[in-house]
């Protein structure tokens, strides 16, 4: 069954100071192991490589070549496809923000959860729990 990792999981195996970080490393390496297909969203992949490498974040945030060498190791695994909005993304966008007041740091997860819609992605990983005002997204924290 297919599925998709929010930023925070890729954050949390990156960031050796996190409590979540060994387990973050182990799902990820699971993740890697298995043919279900693995999508990820380019918004998903441009917030770790913000987030990961800011300094004012993170400690011992990464340089900008080892995050996107992290993105290119999941890039050259078969199973992960990478998507982006087609040319119906907007009806997509419209009907997963129905009956919900989506502003400030709820839309780049409406953003995700549309782009997750359009390819009938339901199942997404990850901490955030703004996943939740999506029914039809299965929002599972890979840690509790």
């Amino acid at each position: 069954m297919s599925y998709s990792l929010d930023a925070n999981i890729l954050i949390y195996a990156s960031n050796k100071d996190s409590t979540c970080h060994d387990k973050a490393v182990e799902f990820l390496g699971t993740c890697m192991s298995e043919p279900d297909p693995l999508y990820l969203c380019w918004p998903t992949i441009f917030a770790y490589l913000r987030i990961a490498t800011h300094p004012s974040i993170f400690a011992s945030p990464l340089s900008p070549r080892d995050a996107m060498g992290n993105i290119a190791s999941l890039r050259s695994a078969s199973h992960v496809r990478f998507i982006l909005e087609g040319e119906d993304f907007w009806d997509f966008y419209e009907q997963s923000c129905e009956g919900l007041s989506v502003r400030g740091n709820l839309v780049p997860d409406a953003h995700i959860a549309a782009l997750l819609r359009e390819q009938g992605v339901k199942r997404i990983y990850s901490r955030d729990r703004d996943f939740l005002k999506f029914p039809f997204l299965k929002v599972v924290d890979p840690f509790s």
